[in-house]
C-alpha cells in the first residue's frame, strides 16, 4: 500500500505498540491534501481514525507543529468546544516520515460550497451561521489556564508578534516582489490596536474548518488547529470574515480558497455575523476593519507559502494552480479595508 506521506509498515508497527486496542490499520487513504497539513482516514477492523501530519516539503520554521495541534484538542476535549476525540501522538519522525497524531473519526462533513450544503432552507441556514459565530465565541470563552494551556502562547503583544512572524514567513516563501505588500505592512504597523485581553485563538477559523452533522447541519467538531495559540480574539473574527462572500461580493474579490456557502439564502452577511459574535461574546468590534485587513494580510502570506510549495511540486491534492493569483487580490482587499473610515 503506497500513500503519499505515509510509511504504512511503520504506522502498523507503531499503532501495534501504542494503540493496540484500535486494531491494525487495514487501509489508509488521503481525505484531503489540504493547503497545509495532510489528513488521512485510517480504517482498522475495530474503528475509523483520522491521522494528521505536516505537508510534504518546504515546511517553514514554527509552522505545522503537530504537538501543538494535538495538545489543544486534548485540552478542549472536556470543554463545550466540539473537537474530535484525541487518540495518540507520535513525535518520532522515523515512524512515517514526520510527526503525526491520531484522533477519532467524526461523522460530519466539511462544507465550502452551496452545492455541498444542499438546500436546508433559509431558517436552518441562518441558524448554522449563528452557530458558527457562537462556537467561535465559545473558543474565546475557554479558561485556557484551567484547561492547561497557560503556557500555550503570550497574549501580550500578540498582533505585533504576528505581524513580524508573517513578514518573516513572507520573506522565506515569496516567489516575486510585491510593492503593495510592503506598503500594506507599513500601514498595519501604524494602525496596530491597543492591547486586549488574550484568549485561546484558533488561527484559521472558518466554516470548512468545522464538521457538520449530516441532516441537521449542527457543528459537531472544529478541526485544523495547527495555528492555534493565545492572542487577540478579534484576529480570529477578522480572518473568518476574510473568507466571507456576501451575495454582493465583487467578482474581483473572490478567492479560490473560499467557497460560496456564506452567500446561501438565510446565511448572515458580514455585518450580521460580526454583530452576532459581538452579542454572544460581549466584545467591542468597533475596529473590525483593521482585523479584517490583518486577516487578508495573513492569508496572503499563507497562500504565498502554498504557492511556493506548488511550484516545487510538493503539494498533495488538487486545486493549487490558482493559489498564487489570490495573493495580490488579498493585499488589495486589505488596503481597501484600511481605507474605510
Amino acid at each position: 500500500m503506497t500513500v503519499p506521506g505515509i510509511d504504512h509498515p511503520g504506522l502498523v508497527a507503531w499503532m501495534g505498540r501504542h494503540v493496540p486496542d484500535a486494531g491494525e490499520p487495514q487501509s489508509v487513504s488521503l481525505i484531503s491534501g489540504g493547503r497545509s497539513n495532510l489528513t488521512y482516514l485510517v480504517e482498522t477492523g475495530e474503528r475509523r481514525l483520522v491521522l494528521r501530519r505536516p505537508p510534504l516539503g518546504h515546511v517553514l520554521p514554527t509552522a505545522h507543529d503537530m504537538r501543538r495541534e494535538w495538545r489543544v484538542i486534548s485540552a478542549l476535549a472536556p470543554t463545550p468546544v466540539p473537537v474530535p476525540e484525541p487518540v495518540a501522538f507520535c513525535g518520532d519522525e522515523d515512524v512515517i516520515g514526520a510527526p503525526f497524531y491520531l484522533m477519532g473519526h467524526v461523522e460530519g462533513v466539511a462544507v465550502r460550497t452551496r452545492e455541498q450544503l444542499g438546500d436546508p432552507g433559509p431558517e436552518r441556514t441562518r441558524r448554522l451561521s449563528e452557530r458558527l459565530a457562537e462556537v467561535l465565541a465559545a473558543i474565546h470563552a475557554v479558561d485556557y489556564r484551567e484547561v492547561g494551556l497557560g503556557d500555550f502562547g503570550k497574549p501580550e503583544g500578540y498582533l505585533a508578534r504576528q505581524l513580524d512572524r508573517w513578514c518573516q514567513q513572507w520573506e522565506r516563501s515569496k516567489t516575486a516582489d510585491l510593492p503593495e505588500y510592503d506598503r500594506l505592512v507599513a500601514r498595519l504597523r501604524e494602525r496596530l490596536p491597543a492591547e486586549a485581553p488574550g484568549t485561546l485563538v484558533h488561527g484559521d477559523y472558518r466554516l470548512d474548518n468545522t464538521l457538520l452533522r449530516p441532516g441537521d447541519q449542527e457543528i459537531v467538531a472544529v478541526v485544523d488547529w495547527e495555528m492555534s495559540t493565545l492572542g487577540n480574539p478579534l484576529a480570529d473574527l477578522g480572518l473568518t470574515l476574510t473568507y466571507w462572500h456576501d451575495l454582493g461580493t465583487d467578482e474581483r474579490d473572490r478567492l479560490p480558497v473560499a467557497g460560496d456557502v456564506t452567500a446561501a439564502p438565510g446565511f448572515m452577511n458580514v455585518r450580521e455575523f460580526a454583530a452576532h459574535y459581538s452579542k454572544v461574546s460581549g466584545r467591542d468590534i468597533s475596529d473590525l476593519g483593521f482585523y479584517v485587513a490583518f486577516g487578508n494580510f495573513k492569508l496572503a502570506v499563507i497562500l504565498e507559502g502554498i504557492h511556493a510549495r506548488f511550484r516545487q511540486g510538493k503539494t498533495v491534492g488538487e486545486g493549487f494552480d490558482g493559489i498564487g493569483a489570490a495573493v495580490p487580490t488579498l493585499v488589495s482587499r486589505a488596503h481597501r479595508m484600511l481605507d474605510q473610515p
